[in-house]
């Protein structure tokens, strides 16, 4: 008797875990495992959507030569509804935070839509092998954007949008430039538009723009002081590097000098209180302590997960250079220019940049009356080479007043944020 009623047990334990498996083939996940493209279909928590999936789906490694080869893409699909718009977000690194059953994105959030995250390729789990630079382009992730847009909208079939943050926000832009039928509205959060390796504008941002000049000179002092305590300070630095195991291409004294110049972009991208300086006659530790906190020589690695963003802007984003005429006689640098090739990039790459892609997204942005919302922070570095304000009625432009690169628009004042979602929501509609 007894072992009949476990026989009992294990046979209704099959036929629940059955019915249970039989349950988890949703609709929605059916059609997402019958995409000839899709490889792979797993079923995630979260706690804001009904369901939840990754998938990795097969891109090409190059969009006009498919005979190439494949590489698999990570893609994050959360659904709201098929009567839901459509949010896509363009990551421009790895995507692998959006696993999270806690993750949303905020215009997702906002609009109660349906989430498509699309991790870029060459990071993370969407990295081609063998690893070839050569692919690694802004048309090919446009691409590779556009391919998940076609099949995702076999479901989803209302209002589209897309939005990243910086890279991400850059990559947004791009997208629409290739493809401007693809989504009705985009939204860049603090996306820049860098017209050379070493735009520019930077430099003369943070020298004469950004806070007060009270406030630059307060960054500027702290710099000069850690340049001059340079022996003092130097072994609390070989320590922290020898303790983290970091590798450098160039020597140490020359890390040390880019880390005090990477400090004020550092300070300002992020948007830290200028109560948070120390006053110059603070011990070393103290001075190190916050320095370390807000430029780690840990950016500076040779190779990192960060590498294939340093190719890309190498190639054709663009970056930032360093003002190094304040600190004449304090540094161990005899030329700071052109250190992304010195410092970054791979051994044995060399890249010539290449201004077509930002003439593109101008030229685009000028003739251009598609939906845009665009969010800055008025202190932010990147602010320095951002998109144009072109005045335009399918433009909205908001800058957050004294805001870093955390500007969102959900920190926007009042007045800005509901500007931004009477406009949103007027859009859909339209």
């Amino acid at each position: 008797m007894k072992h009949k009623n476990i026989c009992n047990l294990l046979i209704s334990a099959t036929l629940l875990f059955a019915l249970f498996s039989l349950s988890a083939q949703t609709p929605l996940r059916l059609a997402l495992e019958a995409f000839p493209e899709v490889q792979k279909v797993e079923t995630l928590k979260s706690e804001y959507f009904e369901e939840k999936y990754l998938l990795f789906v097969q891109q090409p490694v190059d969009h006009n030569q498919p005979e190439i080869g494949t590489f698999s893409q990570r893609v994050y699909v959360m659904h709201a509804g098929e009567d839901r718009p459509t949010v896509m977000v363009t990551e421009g690194y790895g995507a692998a935070y959006a696993a999270s059953s806690r993750y949303i994105d905020e215009v997702a959030r906002l609009l109660n839509a349906n989430l498509i995250v699309v991790e870029h390729r060459y990071f993370l789990e969407s990295t081609p092998e063998p690893l070839n630079w050569d692919y690694l382009t802004a048309e090919n992730s446009a691409n590779d954007l556009h391919r998940v847009n076609r099949m995702m909208r076999t479901i989803y079939s209302q209002k589209w949008l897309s939005t990243g943050i910086s890279k991400g926000g850059q990559t947004t832009m791009i997208y629409r430039t290739f493809f401007p039928n693809d989504v009705d509205i985009s939204i860049p959060y603090v996306g820049p538009l860098c017209r050379g390796v070493e735009d520019g504008r930077h430099e003369p941002f943070l020298r004469e723009m950004v806070g007060t000049p009270e406030d630059r000179a307060t960054l500027l002092a702290f710099q000069h002081e850690l340049l001059k305590r340079r022996d003092r300070i130097m072994p609390l630095f070989e320590e922290f590097c020898k303790a983290k195991e970091l590798k450098f291409r160039i020597p140490l004294e020359q890390v040390y000098d880019f880390c005090v110049l990477e400090y004020p972009f550092a300070f300002w991208q992020y948007g830290t209180p200028i109560r948070m300086v120390p006053d110059i006659e603070a011990d070393d530790e103290t001075l190190f302590t916050h320095w370390n906190r807000i430029s780690s020589p840990d950016y500076f690695e040779a190779e990192s997960n960060a590498t294939p963003f340093f190719v890309q802007a190498a190639k054709e984003l663009g970056y930032y250079g360093y003002d190094t005429e304040p600190f004449k006689g304090l540094l161990k640098l005899e030329d700071a220019k052109g250190y992304l090739s010195k410092i970054f990039l791979p051994e044995g790459v060399d890249i010539e940049f290449d201004s077509t892609l930002y003439n593109r997204i101008i030229r685009f942005l000028n003739v251009s009356d598609d939906k845009f919302i665009f969010v800055y922070g008025e202190y932010d570095p990147w602010f320095a080479p951002a998109a144009p304000d072109l005045q335009k009625s399918n433009m909205l432009y908001v800058v957050a007043p004294k805001g870093s690169h955390r500007a969102r628009i959900g920190n926007l004042p009042q007045q800005m944020r509901d500007q931004v979602v009477e406009t949103l929501n007027r859009w859909l509609q339209e």
